[in-house]
């Protein structure tokens, strides 16, 4: 099949199948081999526009009488499509780089933290391969210093990542997914990764354009450091 046969055949799925973008397959693809969202649990999506993620985590959570919730940030106003969402789906309208950590984990139930965070989030594209990357990677950082609440790694371009005002939103024992595009900075980040995460792994999803430099970071099982 053509590279233009394969991204026709993403987008005229996601139409016969209600989801409100293409990018649904990506997250259904990372959910399937790697099981992330379990029924009941607490899911929040950051860059969550235009909710075709919000749509498929809301699948996983089981149902109603499981309960589990999602939320799902972005700088755009976000509504929470009819198709595979019920009550437990709602949207705030948030610059992500300047969300508190205080302020995310007041999003989750009882303010307990998240058991799934969600980063989908990419910079509006130059075309200009290192200043594309670094958008990317200072987004990326700061999903990883909200899930976790401090990161020692620092790249090549410098973005600061240190913080030590609390702990991060994702509980222990939860799973963290976040799009970079890809770099060295990237690459290396996600190996320091290991230390805070039973599981790290990359994956380009089938359903990413041939074009696209994307890729996507799975860590899997946070582990509490003593920082």
């Amino acid at each position: 099949m053509s590279v233009s046969g394969t991204v026709d055949f993403f987008y005229k799925e996601a139409l016969r199948l209600g989801y409100v973008a293409r990018s649904a397959f990506k997250l259904l693809q990372i959910q399937k081999q790697h099981n992330l969202i379990l029924p009941g649990a607490s899911v929040l999506d950051l860059g969550c526009a235009p909710g075709a993620w919000l749509q498929v985590a809301c699948q996983h959570l089981g149902p109603l009488e499981k309960g589990g919730s999602v939320v799902g940030v972005d700088v755009k106003k976000v509504k929470v499509p009819s198709a595979y969402c019920d009550a437990r789906v709602r949207t705030i309208s948030t610059n992500v780089l300047s969300l508190l950590r205080d302020q995310a984990r007041n999003l989750s139930p009882e303010g307990k933290g998240f058991s799934v965070v969600l980063s989908d989030m990419c910079p509006s594209i130059s075309g200009i391969t290192t200043k594309d990357a670094a958008l990317s990677f200072e987004l990326g950082c700061q999903a990883f210093s909200l899930a976790i609440g401090k990161i020692d790694y620092l790249g090549e371009y410098d973005v600061p990542m240190y913080d030590d005002n609390g702990s991060g939103i994702l509980r222990t024992g939860g799973n963290l997914v976040v799009k970079f595009l890809e770099s060295e900075d990237a690459q290396g980040f996600g190996k320091s990764c290991k230390s805070n995460f039973s599981k790290v792994s990359w994956l380009r999803p089938k359903a990413t354009r041939s074009s696209s430099r994307e890729i996507y970071l799975i860590c899997q099982g946070l582990r509490r450091s003593k920082f």
